[in-house]
């Protein structure tokens, strides 16, 4: 019997999709694990693995494609020892389900998923899950039997485990951004996007957006509609953390390492979220969740937009380690190569626009964080020290508050120890 290959949910909040493009063709044999396309979600291009082994046998959705549903069939494999003929006669039905969405066939419900999982490790049966998902819950302690799987029959699939989360602290932001996200929404960002423009007889070209425009213009729109921000300003000397880093910087040539001024801002950042929890938190309706572990999103511009990669637990690692993750996640990042458990969660953000040359800045939270750090270019300027006028490198850093959840005293609190870190970087490697 052929397998149906199905658009995954390759993250929480995918609800369709484009199928940048194929890594196969018709008649090409595949076995369980092997890349077989490209998929472009709201968040990045992902790869789609295969999960069983067979002949491609129809490609129902052309590469290219965009606004693919989740669920939907895109390509049929049919088993090495059947006969492809069956396949080629059972075209027509795949075809409708392509051009028709609503006939597509429906994916297991969600909802069932722990009743299943329960009874198959109770029965000691074997949990559906390709070799290479086996792999990776392996090496991430994840347990097979909490999850659903997307693939076809039900199957865990590579991006049903990246997707999953092994802590607490970085499964409710998750969890609460797909709340978020549920909520109606009055004038969303989507209203905007269909609203006929006129061009007044001006010249132009129509771009079509990307997922990921489409995604930032919705939470963005979403962000200021509903979180009520207040921002606060700190003016922050630089002299000595620049010194600092070109000390460390000497120090670690031999081992490849090059600090920037924002590896440390992001340790400085996560340091002050610690000392001040009350700003780690997240705005839940009747309840807030309060984390015990500072997890930075760090804005990154691609081609496409913007995405923030996460050095988790950035307090406790060393700046070399901060460094060296996120020159790696920032190369990802550029290159559309991202896993979802890089870019999903985050306690708060920092956006540096300093080496843009901008001055200062106010950025949009991304909920269900609570706050994001605005950094500005480091430029000399006059600057009182010691009683004494005097020029000093000085750069302004704004941060954004969620007001529902951190009162303005609060997040004064965190700017002035944000700023006593940078201006006393000794902090940063003790």
């Amino acid at each position: 019997m052929p397998i149906e290959l199905k658009m995954p949910a390759l993250s929480p909040t995918m609800e369709e999709g484009t199928l940048a493009r194929w890594l196969v063709k018709e008649g090409d044999s595949v076995a369980s694990g092997d890349l077989i396309a490209e998929i472009e979600t709201d968040k990045a291009t992902m790869e789609f693995e295969a999960v069983d082994e067979g002949v491609i046998s129809q490609i129902l959705v052309a590469e290219g494609t965009d606004g693919v549903k989740v669920g939907t069939v895109i390509a049929m494999i049919q088993g090495e020892d059947e006969d492809a003929a069956p396949a080629k006669a059972a075209a027509p039905a795949p075809v409708a389900a392509k051009t028709e969405a609503p006939t597509a066939p429906t994916p297991p419900p969600p909802v069932a998923a722990p009743a299943p999982a329960a009874l198959v490790a109770a029965s000691g049966d074997r949990i559906k899950a390709s070799p290479l998902a086996r792999r990776i819950a392996a090496d991430k302690g994840v347990d097979l039997a909490g999850l659903t799987g997307t693939g076809p029959n039900g199957r865990i699939v590579k991006a049903d485990v990246e997707g999953a989360s092994t802590n607490t602290a970085s499964a409710e932001p998750v969890e609460a951004r797909v709340t978020a996200e549920s909520r109606p929404s009055t004038g969303s960002g989507l209203t905007v996007q269909n609203q006929q423009v006129p061009d007044f007889g001006i010249p132009h070209e129509v771009v079509k957006l990307s997922n990921m425009r489409k995604t930032i213009a919705r939470r963005l729109t979403e962000s200021k509609q509903t979180v009520p921000h207040i921002y606060l300003t700190v003016d922050v000397r630089l002299d000595a953390l620049l010194k600092l880093r070109g000390e460390l910087n000497a120090s670690l040539e031999s081992r490849g390492v090059k600090l920037s001024v924002n590896d440390m801002l992001i340790k400085a950042l996560a340091l002050a979220l610690i000392q001040v929890p009350k700003c780690n938190v997240s705005f839940a309706g009747d309840t807030m969740l309060q984390y015990s572990r500072a997890d930075i999103s760090v804005a990154v511009s691609v081609p496409t937009g913007l995405i923030t990669p996460i050095i988790f637990d950035a307090a406790s690692k060393s700046l070399s380690t901060v460094s060296t993750e996120m020159s790696a996640l920032a190369a990802k990042a550029k290159d559309g190569k991202l896993q979802p458990h890089e870019f999903q969660g985050g306690t708060a953000s920092i956006s540096n626009m300093g080496m843009m040359g901008i001055k200062q800045f106010e950025a949009v939270i991304n909920p269900p964080q609570a706050m994001i750090m605005a950094i500005g270019a480091g430029e000399k300027r006059p600057y009182v020290v010691d009683d004494a006028l005097a020029i000093a490198t000085v750069m302004s850093a704004t941060g954004s508050f969620d007001h529902r959840a951190i009162d303005g005293a609060d997040g004064a609190e965190l700017m002035k120890v944000f700023k006593e870190l940078v201006e006393k970087p000794l902090g940063l490697v003790a």
